[in-house]
């Protein structure tokens, strides 16, 4: 299979719904609808709604039967990068090779178009037509799982723990003070990023209505590729092409608490490869169709060896 290829193709069907759903919200004010479309319509690999769809389809299902609730999942994951880019945040200047929101449209409107991405998420993945075969009940445990995963059990307080960690790195690393390194850097990343990523796949069987067993064994895969995926993504901001990358690199300018910079680079590689070996064992254990758990293994292997 080419991985690669898979996800564009996938992606290019999110990529063409996304900008329709923020425009369908008739009353919308048009600048702010303006700038929700200007994050959205920066791109990238949409990985979520990728992994959603290919879970779905493990259980018996069609991607597409599902796109509203795969573009609500990046309308959410969209606002977080909106405010994780702000001034009090990270202060990032580009997003995906583009000038980020509150560089365009100023830090209050950039906000309100955060606030509107989060918002309307819900609308678009509870108010949307589904085939017969997406129950109601399947819908509303996927706006469950989402609420869950992006809250404040959950990608926020990933984001609020990354604050406060600034500045973690400054003055000598003793033994003990390394071990607490490595415990809040656990809880960021699982909150900060793994929590979105292991939404999207739970999401996938949740509106299959896969068997708890599957989906608690889908649950676990997410969770070690959402925490390989931000190993990854730590290294790549030091050791990355920043012109592929498309963003300026602002963990190391913030003295941000990674496990690139606090286990060095090469050991943040091997706890990679380590979590993606997870990863797939998980993936092992969920019974499901061949070509989609395939995919999702592929999605796994692209996830850790990526170069943006």
């Amino acid at each position: 299979m080419d991985i690669e290829k898979y996800i564009r193709e996938r992606a290019a069907a999110v990529n063409k719904a996304l900008p329709a759903f923020v425009l369908g919200l008739k009353g919308a004010q048009p600048r702010l609808a303006e700038a929700m479309v200007y994050s959205l319509a920066a791109g990238g690999k949409r990985l979520r709604p990728v992994l959603m769809g290919a879970a779905y389809e493990m259980f018996g299902g069609r991607a597409r039967d599902i796109l509203p609730a795969a573009c609500a999942l990046e309308l959410v994951h969209t606002y977080s990068l909106v405010h994780d880019d702000l001034p009090a945040m990270d202060d990032d200047d580009l997003r995906r090779g583009r000038p980020t929101s509150h560089k365009v449209y100023g830090e209050a409107l950039a906000i309100l178009a955060g606030d509107a991405l989060l918002t309307d998420a819900f609308t678009v993945l509870l108010s949307s037509k589904y085939p017969a075969r997406v129950k109601p009940a399947h819908v509303l445990r996927a706006a469950a799982v989402l609420s869950a995963r992006a809250g404040a059990r959950g990608m926020v307080s990933g984001q609020a723990a990354d604050l406060q960690a600034e500045g973690f790195l400054r003055g000598r690393l003793t033994p003990s003070r390394r071990a607490a390194g490595r415990k809040l850097l656990a809880y960021i990343h699982l909150h900060k990023t793994a929590d979105l990523i292991t939404a999207a796949v739970e999401m996938g069987a949740a509106l299959a209505g896969a068997p708890e067993k599957d989906f608690r064994a889908v649950s676990a895969f997410g969770r070690e590729l959402g925490l390989c995926f931000q190993v990854a993504d730590d290294v790549l901001d030091v050791a990355g092409d920043k012109k592929k990358l498309g963003k300026s690199g602002s963990d190391a300018r913030n003295n941000k608490l990674t496990y690139a910079s606090l286990l060095g680079v090469e050991q943040a590689r091997l706890e990679g490869e380590a979590l993606l070996r997870r990863s797939l064992a998980r993936l092992r254990g969920v019974r499901g169709a061949a070509a989609p758990k395939a995919a999702l293994a592929g999605i796994a292997d692209f996830v850790y060896r990526r170069e943006n």
